[in-house]
């Protein structure tokens, strides 16, 4: 076992606090990571805040983790030591079921392991990359293109997969009309991959607060959800919709800026149920569908496609102290776009 500093929330909504944690020893087919930069996910607050349900304490968020391979188990055949990679939102699967097989391992029908808040095969808590190092088995590991900093590449591996991921099975493309919905860390990822895949791309956001930032990010048009001269213009426009938003929504309202045969899919997860008039989705044969990250093998193309299209994230960069007031800066809306740990501070 290695002991390794890490910020942790002791109890549900309580502030995270400098610790230590014991990471496993690194097995035959284990990747020992020094993290050198973590990102801080909107999830990372839900989930220790306990706004999703009851959560394992004390808990080290973080599932946007880049680093540099220091051990590998003698089994590895994929990584190296000196190897710049990242690990993302799951650290194992069972590797076994319909989705595992088909590279699918986000949706694994056992439950796949989440890389902090979940018990491992090995009957452990698992912790996160608000810390210094941690071991992960190989094949849950990816790796970092040359053309990308590990510092903007951390949010990649939430934010950048949970947004390619939707817009890839939904073909954004050329002559498609998308419309990501919020701009915030996901958001802008969305602007950024939705450009590169050629769609015509529409933000819509709360205010125009942001238009500037949403433009030059790539975004085409851009409009304020709070003016409703904006339903009435953008009606019956998009082939997609993307939410990035955690907030209830007034489904209704957004199903009607669809075309026929039109996709609205969440990524972001409100702590609430939503209302639906089914009516909504009936007239206009449209789609109301939902996404979750994605598996290793997309996690990867995502990452080297946006090294081959020169970004990463936008991101401000922190101290392990200014954790809390990060949380609360997101909470906010008040960062543009992702919060973004440099470790060595931890």
């Amino acid at each position: 076992m290695t002991t390794v500093a890490a910020y942790a929330a002791p109890a549900a909504k309580a502030p995270l606090e400098r610790t230590t944690i014991e990471r496993r020893p690194v097995g035959e087919f284990d990747v020992l990571i020094d993290i050198k930069f973590a990102g801080i996910c909107h999830s990372d607050i839900h989930q220790a805040r306990e706004g999703w349900g009851e959560a394992i304490f004390p808990m080290v968020p973080g599932h946007e983790i880049a680093g540099i391979v220091s051990e590998v188990g003698p089994g590895v055949t994929k990584f190296a030591v000196g190897d710049r990679v990242g690990v993302g939102c799951m650290v194992d699967s069972c590797r076994e079921c319909e989705n595992c097989l088909a590279g699918l391992e986000q949706y694994c029908l056992n439950g796949n392991v989440g890389t902090y808040n979940a018990v491992g095969k090995d009957g452990e808590t698992t912790y996160g990359g608000y810390s210094q190092k941690v071991v992960v088995d190989e094949n849950f590991v990816v790796r970092v293109p040359d053309g990308l900093s590990l510092d903007v590449a951390a949010p990649l591996l939430c934010a950048g997969i949970t947004t390619y991921s939707p817009l890839r099975h939904w073909n954004a493309g050329p002559g498609k009309k998308v419309a990501i919905l919020g701009m915030g860390g996901l958001g802008h990822m969305g602007v950024k991959i939705a450009h590169a895949l050629g769609a015509e791309v529409t933000v819509l956001s709360q205010s125009l607060r942001k238009k500037d930032e949403g433009l030059r990010l790539g975004a085409d048009h851009y409009y304020a959800t709070s003016d409703e001269q904006t339903f009435k213009d953008l009606r019956g426009s998009f082939d997609l919709i993307l939410s990035t938003v955690s907030a209830p929504l007034d489904l209704g309202a957004f199903l009607s800026l669809l075309k026929t045969d039109g996709a609205f899919v969440n990524v972001g997860a409100p702590e609430e149920p939503v209302k639906l008039n089914l009516f909504s989705v009936i007239s206009g044969r449209k789609t109301l569908a939902g996404s979750g990250i994605g598996g290793i093998r997309e996690t990867q193309e995502m990452l080297d496609f946006c090294a081959e299209h020169g970004f990463g994230a936008e991101i401000e960069l922190i101290r392990a102290d200014q954790i809390n007031e990060a949380y609360e800066r997101v909470l906010a809306s008040d960062v543009r776009f992702r919060f973004v740990i440099d470790t060595a501070t931890i």
